[in-house]
């Protein structure tokens, strides 16, 4: 069984930035892609794939958000900056056996409980 547990959130002003983590255990990070979503209508933000760690981002994503991934620590990170208040969300990891496919959260197999990113003054 493949957990997925996510860690990173928190607070930080506008402008500032985040990393977010994505550690996998029951299996290696090798067999997966692993995307990152938002919100409670799961809106697609980054993906790195498993089968050549190509990487994929969503329109809000692009030139501020950068996706990685360390096989050693089994750990996806996504790095965030020039944060801005309305991307303030609940960020969920997930696991897919497939490609990335970031417009089709259904096909993720395995997703953490999420973590808090809150963009304020």
């Amino acid at each position: 069984q493949v957990q997925v547990v996510e860690s990173g959130g928190g607070l930080v002003q506008p402008g500032g930035s985040l990393r977010l983590s994505c550690t996998i255990s029951g299996s290696t990070l090798d067999n997966y892609s692993i995307g990152w979503f938002r919100g409670d209508k799961y809106e697609g933000v980054s993906c790195i794939s498993g089968l050549d760690g190509s990487t994929y981002d969503e329109r809000a994503a692009k030139g501020r958000f950068t996706i990685s991934k360390d096989n050693a620590k089994n750990t996806v990170y996504l790095q965030m900056s020039s944060l801005k208040p309305e991307d303030t969300n609940i960020y969920y990891c997930a696991v897919s056996t497939s490609t990335c496919f970031l417009r089709r959260p259904g096909v993720y197999d395995y997703w953490g409980q999420g973590t808090q990113v809150t963009v304020s003054t």
